[in-house]
């Protein structure tokens, strides 16, 4: 069965475009080492809750969007590779933290094995 990397991003609003651009980038790396498929996805129905939300777990600020992301590999064996290739290549290199069009230090990601697939 697969492998999926998840990612919760806060993005200003104002930033979205620069961010496309950038998200659009990385997912032809992604791609170019072997990733299946590469995944971003704005909030367009994403309530804020009182105990747990997308924004929340963000801490979403007004003017933000929560855009909610993922990676599909062959196999976590196969994500570990990809993702080693990927972080040492200059194009990902140069998108380094002070060019992210976002607060990276509020972003959310993590491995997962899908338990279900259809």
């Amino acid at each position: 069965m697969s492998y999926v990397d998840g990612f919760l991003v806060p993005v200003p609003t104002k930033n979205l475009a620069a961010y496309r651009r950038m998200s659009t980038k990385a997912g032809k790396v992604w791609k170019e080492y072997g990733a299946l498929e590469y995944i971003e996805c704005v909030g367009d129905d994403v309530p804020p809750g009182k105990v747990t939300s997308f924004p929340l777990s963000v801490k979403l600020k007004k003017g933000e969007v929560v855009v909610f992301s993922w990676i599909v590999y062959k196999s976590r064996k196969h994500r570990d590779s990809v993702n080693k290739k990927v972080m040492a290549d200059p194009r990902i290199a140069e998108m380094g933290p002070e060019n992210m069009p976002f607060d990276g230090k509020r972003m959310i990601y993590g491995g997962f094995k899908p338990i279900v697939s259809l």
